[in-house]
């Protein structure tokens, strides 16, 4: 059998089910959205925390971004030093 895969939620309806599960109960509302309790207790635990996981992995984007950005920079500092290298090099056999 194939991995079953994963549902995705929206940002959205993770605040809702936690809105809903403060007031219906963390049960009722799983079995009311279908979702695991556990899934609720997770959502309502970040945002306690302020920092939804979303904004974790769009950070780590953005720093990927970030770091092809430098490593592409570098790429061209080092080709620019590699030929002075060599002009200089031959500069010295003459």
């Amino acid at each position: 059998m194939g991995k079953r895969s994963r549902p995705s939620y929206t940002p959205e309806f993770k605040r809702q089910a936690v809105s809903l599960a403060g007031r219906l109960g963390l049960n009722r509302a799983a079995k009311e959205l279908g979702v695991s309790r556990g899934s609720i207790k997770t959502w309502e635990d970040n945002q306690k925390k302020g920092e939804p996981k979303e904004a974790k992995e769009i950070n780590l984007e953005e720093e990927n971004r970030r770091l092809q950005k430098e490593n592409e920079e570098l790429k061209k500092i080092n080709y620019i030093l590699r030929r002075a290298a060599a002009v200089f090099s031959q500069d010295q056999l003459k």
